[in-house]
């Protein structure tokens, strides 16, 4: 493996040295693979779901590689057969020992797919219900609390073997309620307010020596910047070279409407070396992305001197990846304390006098909510099997609650329930001892504004002015329940298929609720 040389490289080295290329087709593979031969790719981005023939790319990267290139992957939620309720679940668990063995065991698991720069961790202080699951990929809205976090787990993907790059830089916006894969996002955050709030868990982690890289975001700081998004702006990532970071500098996927409701396509990557980035992440095709680097150099566009400052941190971070630990083994005590994640982090909140479990004798009529794609029957039966599909699995709560109270039933109800789906669950839940409701929000892109659905609130609330449900155990971002009516119990629990697992052993009294809430959410 030999380390290149800057002053050895041409123009079009140079220029594929500040790409992540996006594998997704044979014809992408191809032609990122020329790339490495050719020693003009800075890095390959890894991910895991889209399984085109990954193993045999990835032999194949490496044989051709003979020089350390980047292996990125994102990995809030863990890796391989480790994953939990992705970084909310940490917050919950308030625990720096947890916090270090998700970091450990991802980095090890990410070795295994051949990765050797993570995207963790998430550093956004986030504030409030935002969208694109913000509230359940963030720590919390604490910044000690996240920066302990934070750096426990920085220090375990270290240990593990693999770098770091935090994100989103610099902070997450003030406008919660807009997604940034959408539209284009703005925040009137002024630069000292990031200083004493988003930036804080930067700070900390650069004078301990924990931050590899930072990803930037689409966000537009206005006070900052009026004119473009912080991955395109050079005054934002000023920012961070000001704070003595000589890091990389990552952007985030720049096939967002953040930033091509905008600015030309063609032309993006080019601006966000400009910028001050060292490694644009185009997220498409990778022919297109290089031959579109390539034209906006040859158009004189692109500001010589940044791209030679890119290059040369690009090489840098290739350069610690030598220098990484790899021998670390995953053992029983962080198989154990990997498991404990998901069970500490279960967040009970109930009345006076109101126990954290009920009776597993009586006679409880359970409302499970099920995803609008797999939907319910009139009758409450889940029509299709969900065992194996996602963390939040429908067939398998009814499973685990059928079993443990012999006495009750379950009854699924679509987050959209027709007419005839609403009316069957009112009437057949009447003359059970009280009503349980499973709900659950899945949080990601492209999806607008985390609420229930007002046809499930209107459900709620009807049965709620007869006081018939007594509890509520909910999955995935707290903050949608705030439009609920009040309940005399309220577990919440994380969005992992562990996570669901832990808050129906809460309900049945096998295990104590000991998390904690991140955020400052009103219950009614």
């Amino acid at each position: 493996m030999k380390e290149l040389n800057f002053h050895e490289l041409s123009p079009r080295q140079k220029i594929g040295m500040t790409m992540v290329a996006a594998v997704r087709s044979k014809e992408s593979f191809e032609f990122a693979l020329d790339l490495v031969k050719k020693r003009s790719l800075g890095a390959i981005w890894i991910n895991p779901a889209w399984d085109y023939e990954r193993e045999a790319a990835m032999k194949a990267f490496k044989e051709a590689a003979d020089y350390p290139i980047l292996f990125v992957t994102d990995a809030e939620s863990g890796l391989g057969e480790h994953q939990i309720g992705r970084h909310n679940a940490i917050g919950c668990t308030d625990s720096e020992e947890l916090a270090y063995t998700f970091g450990k065991v991802t980095a090890i698991e990410a070795r295994k797919l051949g990765v050797n720069m993570v995207c963790n961790p998430v550093l956004d202080m986030v504030n409030g219900n935002f969208v694109c699951g913000a509230n359940i990929r963030s720590l919390g809205n604490d910044k000690h609390k996240v920066v302990r976090l934070a750096a426990a787990e920085a220090q375990g993907l270290r240990d593990g073997g693999v770098l770091t790059l935090a994100k989103h830089f610099p902070g997450s916006s003030t406008t919660g309620h807009i997604d940034s894969h959408m539209a284009e996002t703005g925040s009137d955050a002024t630069l000292e307010e990031l200083f004493d709030y988003n930036l804080y868990p930067y700070k900390i982690l650069l004078e301990r020596g924990l931050l590899d890289g930072v990803m930037v975001r689409h966000t537009r700081f206005f006070k900052i910047d009026d004119q473009y998004p912080a991955s395109l702006s050079r005054k934002v990532t000023g920012i961070i070279r000001d704070m003595g970071f000589d890091g990389l500098c990552m952007t985030d996927a720049l096939n967002m409407m953040g930033v091509l409701a905008r600015f030309d396509r063609e032309k993006v990557s080019g601006l966000a070396i400009n910028a001050g980035n060292d490694l644009a992440l185009p997220f498409e095709d990778s022919r297109t992305d290089y031959e579109n680097l390539c034209k906006f150099y040859d158009e004189g566009l692109m500001d010589e001197e940044m791209l030679n400052a890119a290059v040369k941190r690009v090489l840098a971070a290739q350069h610690k990846v030598l220098s990484l630990p790899q021998d670390a083994q995953i053992t029983p005590e962080d198989e154990e304390n990997f498991a404990r994640i998901s069970a500490d982090s279960v967040y009970a909140r109930t009345d006076d006098g109101v126990a954290h479990s009920i009776s597993k004798e009586g006679r409880h009529f359970f409302a499970i909510l099920t995803p609008h794609d797999y939907g319910s029957g009139s009758n409450g039966e889940v029509p299709v099997d969900t065992l194996e599909k996602g963390w939040y699995r429908p067939k398998e709560i009814i499973s685990f609650l059928s079993e443990k109270f012999p006495n009750s039933v379950c009854f699924a109800i679509s987050e959209f329930p027709n007419p005839t789906q609403s009316w069957s669950l009112l009437d057949k839940s009447l003359g059970y001892d009280d009503v349980i409701f499973i709900t659950y929000f899945q949080g990601g892109a492209y999806i607008g504004q985390e609420r229930f659905t007002p046809r499930i609130l209107s459900l709620m609330d009807a049965m709620q002015r007869t006081e018939r449900i007594s509890t509520v155990i909910h999955y995935g971002n707290p903050y949608v329940l705030e439009d609920l009516p009040h309940f005399s119990r309220v577990l919440i629990g994380t969005a992992s298929a562990d996570g669901v697992r832990a808050g129906l052993r809460v309900l049945a009294g096998e295990y104590p609720a000991k998390g904690s809430l991140t955020y400052d959410i009103t219950l009614k």
